[in-house]
């Protein structure tokens, strides 16, 4: 039977509960407990894939296809678990579902109420985890914070499920700001008092209170708050920032958060073993110190707000910390960017990236990012959207198919070169209808995709409608693009690149590859697009790249 660990949020919204539950996940599986995680969103869209970015940051996808909030990626990371649809569930999903369920007849003709079939719903979800992987220990976040209104029948239905659990089963950590003042020089805990009377108004009693701060949180300040909040004064800690988000299990460890939970749970203290975590802190703070750094420009068009593009950064950061280099990542927006620009704009770049998206805005500035890439050899790597964008470009300069675009974009274009898939053609509803998950891809030999995969079948994540035009196939790779990963059934094309005598490193992918990119295991892709970017800035060849030797171990 699954202890449960419920974590919420008081006073602000973006306060790092994800971040703080994710590294108490990271902390419990190093001690050999096999921890599961999942995220509660009160809104009432049914999930984050019809979401704007600018509101939502990147829709993260699952190895089962399902478009989830970001905060499973840091789950996925932190934890090293592949997570699945029933991870991740929203206001807007328990509704459909009961409406469904109403119409079908199955309450007989009752009356459907928050109380108790809205909760009971919910609470179904919290045992579905359970049930279905069997964990030691279920983390679930419950999005936005305590007294909106959205989310009052999800702490209704913690409350009930902690009392059905059991007390000795089941806990909850209050995530709380504590804001420092500088005119008066002091941190405030007036807020998290108030947050955890406004907790308390609904039933739930915080077990653990963690601190969120831009100055670390003294004892003095932690013992206030536990007096006046009635938690024990050594289960109060301190979150306050910190150089990386990675840092952040080492911190709360130091403080020896996950031990008191473990305890506060009834479960054995076993030895945490988190040396390959902290090899990885070490390499990425010894790498970010480095004043020599390699510049790679990701041009978007959410490029106003970085979680958009959030999975791609990190894949980035953990090919970076690999090789022992400081990455430089420039945001850079695609719709400002046209030829009488690129030069000023990329001319310092070491590596071009195309990442995903959707909509017309900013192809035009995509496409000349591309072929400044191609024409200066720059090593470049094309996700999703960035394959499609590669196509059009190798189409219109190499190919001389003036016009050639996507269907997506031109519905008249002379030259359809990327057109919508035979399944996608029918869809009219816009939630979770793409092409979505993991799919099998043939890695073509003696390609740049095989030398990063090293093996002939892999399995990535997609998110999209559209492919590579078949009918143009033969004439694209009669001119020199390299079709390099296909469906196992030939049909559709997941990855192009340009031969090694043409071009260092150019490769583009029809799927997500930094969704399963790991802190100590970055994405074969990403990994190799990062050291040819670091042997662009360094004039060497990109086998020259290596990982710095690991340190030696002292000797008695």
């Amino acid at each position: 039977m699954s202890k449960h660990i419920f974590v919420t949020g008081g006073v602000v919204s973006s306060l790092g509960k994800g971040i703080t539950a994710a590294s108490l996940g990271r902390l419990l599986k190093s001690r050999g407990y096999k921890v599961m995680m999942q995220k509660a969103d009160p809104y009432l869209n049914v999930d984050p894939g019809t979401m704007s970015p600018f509101q939502h940051g990147e829709v993260f996808v699952t190895e089962d296809g399902y478009e989830s909030d970001l905060d499973l990626g840091h789950y996925e990371r932190f934890i090293d678990e592949n997570l699945t649809r029933s991870s991740n569930f929203t206001t807007g999903a328990i509704y459909q579902d009961l409406i469904s369920r109403e119409r079908a007849g199955d309450f007989l003709g009752g009356t459907v109420q928050v109380v108790p079939h809205v909760t009971d719903a919910i609470k179904e979800r919290f045992r579905r985890v359970e049930r279905e992987t069997g964990a030691d220990v279920v983390i679930t976040e419950l999005g936005g914070t305590i007294g909106d209104i959205e989310g009052q029948a999800f702490v209704e239905a913690i409350r009930q499920f902690r009392n059905e659990k059991g007390r000795d089963d089941c806990i909850l950590i209050h995530v709380s700001l504590v804001p420092y003042i500088a005119a008066a020089h002091e941190l405030k805990s007036k807020p998290t008092q108030h947050s955890v009377r406004e907790l308390r108004t609904f039933g739930l009693q915080p077990d653990f209170i963690v601190c969120r701060s831009d100055h670390e949180v003294d004892a003095a300040t932690r013992s206030k708050i536990a007096s006046f909040c009635d938690v024990p004064a050594d289960h109060v800690f301190e979150n306050s920032d910190l150089p990386s988000i990675y840092d952040v299990p080492a911190h709360l460890a130091a403080q020896g958060f996950d031990e008191k939970v473990c305890e506060r749970l009834g479960l054995e203290s076993r030895e945490s073993h988190m040396e390959r975590w902290y090899a990885f802190t070490s390499a990425m703070h010894a790498a970010n110190a480095r004043e020599d750094a390699t510049r790679i420009c990701v041009v978007g068009k959410y490029t106003q707000l970085p979680d958009a593009y959030l999975s791609v950064i990190e894949a980035l950061h953990h090919s970076g910390v690999l090789f022992g280099r400081h990455v430089d990542i420039r945001l850079v927006d695609g719709e400002a960017l046209d030829e009488g620009n690129v030069d000023a704009v990329l001319g310092a770049a070491d590596g071009i990236l195309v990442p995903g998206g959707f909509g017309l805005r900013g192809i035009e500035g995509k496409i000349c990012a591309v072929r400044r890439a191609r024409t200066e050899r720059i090593p470049y790597l094309g996700v999703c959207l960035g394959l499609q964008v590669a196509v059009c470009e190798f189409a219109r300069d190499v190919c001389g198919l003036a016009g050639a675009s996507s269907a997506e974009f031109d519905a008249a274009t002379p030259h359809p070169v990327i057109h919508i898939m035979p399944d996608q053609e029918a869809v009219t509803e816009k939630g979770a209808t793409m092409r979505l998950g993991a799919y099998p891809c043939r890695v073509l030999p003696e390609t740049l995709a095989a030398e990063a995969y090293g093996e002939p079948l892999v399995y990535e994540r997609h998110r999209h409608r559209y492919e590579v035009n078949n009918a143009y196939r033969e004439r694209l790779e009669a001119a020199g693009l390299r079709v390099s990963g296909l469906s196992p059934d030939d049909r559709l094309v997941e990855m192009v690149e340009l031969p090694e005598d043409v071009h260092p490193w150019f490769v583009a992918s029809q799927a997500h590859p930094e969704f399963k990119s790991r802190p100590d295991r970055p994405a074969p892709l990403f990994r190799e697009f990062v050291r040819a970017a670091i042997a662009h800035h360094e004039g060497c060849g990109r086998h020259e790249v290596m990982p710095p030797a690991a340190p030696t171990a002292p000797t008695a």
